[in-house]
Order: structure tokens, then C-alpha cells, then sequence
């Protein structure tokens, strides 16, 4: 389908077509061409709090590494365990001095309380370690239930939509598999965490997926919304089969246009009226 845009009041959307019904209306199957809703997925840093990029020059100068290589598979890739445990102690040593000034990206409560008013389900992505992922809840947005929580322990990573379809799959979101499909093995469901902004290509493996067999049951992420600032979220969301939402920024503005990206928002709080009046 050729892509277009479409502006909003300061709302970008790159998709001809609506996909989602409406929140303001009662969702009934057999009455409407358009899909429920039945999800949303936020990446973290950048995406729920305010965007810290300066961490990830601090993580490559503690592992001597350039920008152009990616630090988790640069950790997973060191020869022993001990080096790994000791690479990612110094990255996680950064993001806890790091928490302490977490702002929250603006709109993040007002979204956050309509899709609990209209019972709409909220998971997290992201290639942080738990500990700053349980900082940002508590302290600002307490009682606001987040679940599954997908972080750094989940392998593989953002770009690949594993963690996404891990979720989808604990909602019960599922489908029967075509053929040469993949999905998520029983024993890879783990959990994960975060990237820079447009710092990678978008480039993916399928490790940590199977192939399925034709007509087996499948995560099925296409009812979901992926709402993040990098590539890797567009890319994930894309690859998982979900609408992509990119919060943008002065970083990631050359993301506008990218393929992966359906729809282009300033503020959280702008996905109120996109989901209360159906306009993804």
C-alpha cells in the first residue's frame, strides 16, 4: 500500500486507512470492519521518561567500545561469563546513577489514565535493565498496572519482535500459524531491555524464534500498538505485526518517514484523541 500523510492537528499519521475502532464507541465484532484494540506496548527510556542519551556514551567509554557497535551484543559476545557479568554490572551501574533524574515524557499520566479508564491493556519493551523500569513506575505512576514487563533479560532484543510476541502471547493474543511461520519457543519466554535512538540500522536475526508448523497456535500481535522513539521499536513493532507509534524528537525526526512507522506523535497524550476517535 503506498504510504501517505495525513496531518492531525500535530499529529502525523503515515497510514491511508483505519485500522483500529474507535475507544469512545462499544466494540462489537460482527458490526465493524475495523480491529479492536486490544493492546499497547511502550518502549522506556525516551518513550514513558524523557530520553537520557548521554548514558550510552557513558556505557561505550566504560567498555572501550565505538558508537558504531551495539552495546548488548557487544557484552553477549565477550568469551567468558565473568566478563559478561562484569560488562553489564558497569552499563547497569550507569543507568542506576541514571535514575535519580528520570523525567517523565509530558502526557505520560493523562495517556496512561484513559487507557485505564477504557480498560485497555499496557505492556513495556525495552532493552533496560528492571531496576530503572521500577524506579519510573513508582514514582510516577503508581497503581497504573504494567504487565508483562519485557526487559533486558529477555533474549533476543529489540530489533526482534520476540518481545512483543512474548506479550501478545501472555494476553492470550494468538493465531494458527501459516506456513514457514515463526514463533515464540516455550522455553526462550524470558525477559529484555532499551537502545539509543536511532543509533541502529534496524537490522535482525530470528534467533531465539522456531519455526512453526502450519496451523499451530502462534503470538499473535496484530490487535497491538508498539509506541517508542528508536528504530528498534519501529522495527520490532513492524516485525511482530503491530501498528507502530513513534514519539518523536529532535534525535529521531529522520524516523518520520521510515517504512516501519505508521503514525508520528509529539506528545503521549496525543494518543488519547488518535484512539478515542479511531484515526490509526
Amino acid at each position: 500500500m503506498r504510504r501517505t500523510l495525513v496531518m492531525m492537528s500535530n499529529i502525523t499519521n503515515n497510514t491511508s486507512k483505519r485500522f483500529f475502532a474507535p475507544l469512545k464507541e462499544p466494540f462489537s465484532a460482527g458490526s465493524s470492519q475495523l480491529r479492536k484494540l486490544e493492546g499497547v506496548v511502550f518502549d522506556m527510556d525516551g518513550t514513558l521518561c524523557e530520553p537520557q542519551t548521554y548514558m550510552f556514551h557513558q556505557m561505550r567509554t566504560s567498555l572501550s567500545i565505538p558508537k558504531t557497535v551495539d552495546i548488548l551484543e557487544h557484552i553477549y559476545a565477550l568469551p567468558t561469563p565473568a566478563a559478561q557479568i562484569a560488562a553489564m554490572e558497569s552499563i547497569r551501574s550507569i543507568e542506576r546513577e541514571a535514575m535519580a533524574s528520570q523525567v517523565a515524557q509530558p502526557g505520560l499520566v493523562t495517556l496512561m489514565t484513559y487507557l485505564d479508564s477504557r480498560g485497555v491493556r499496557k505492556g513495556i519493551c525495552t532493552r533496560n535493565f528492571d531496576a530503572p523500569v521500577r524506579n519510573l513506575l513508582e514514582k510516577f505512576l503508581s497503581g497504573s498496572v504494567f504487565h508483562p514487563i519485557v526487559t533486558r533479560e529477555f533474549r533476543p532484543p529489540k530489533p526482534d519482535p520476540a518481545g512483543i510476541l512474548h506479550i501478545a502471547k501472555a494476553w492470550g493474543l494468538v493465531r494458527r500459524a501459516g506456513r514457514g511461520e515463526s514463533g515464540i519457543p516455550e522455553e526462550k519466554e524470558e525477559e529484555h531491555e532499551g537502545a539509543e535512538a536511532g543509533e541502529k540500522n534496524g537490522a535482525s536475526t530470528e534467533e531465539g524464534l522456531k519455526k512453526t508448523e502450519e496451523g499451530e497456535l502462534v503470538a499473535d500481535a496484530s490487535g497491538l500498538i508498539m509506541v517508542g522513539d528508536s528504530i528498534d521499536d519501529m522495527t520490532a513493532g513492524r516485525r511482530a505485526g503491530a501498528k507502530t507509534v513513534l514519539l518523536v524528537n529532535d534525535v529521531n525526526r529522520h524516523l518520520v518517514d521510515h517504512e516501519h512507522t505508521d503514525l508520528v506523535i509529539e506528545r503521549l497524550d496525543q494518543l488519547v484523541e488518535v484512539l478515542e476517535e479511531g484515526l490509526l
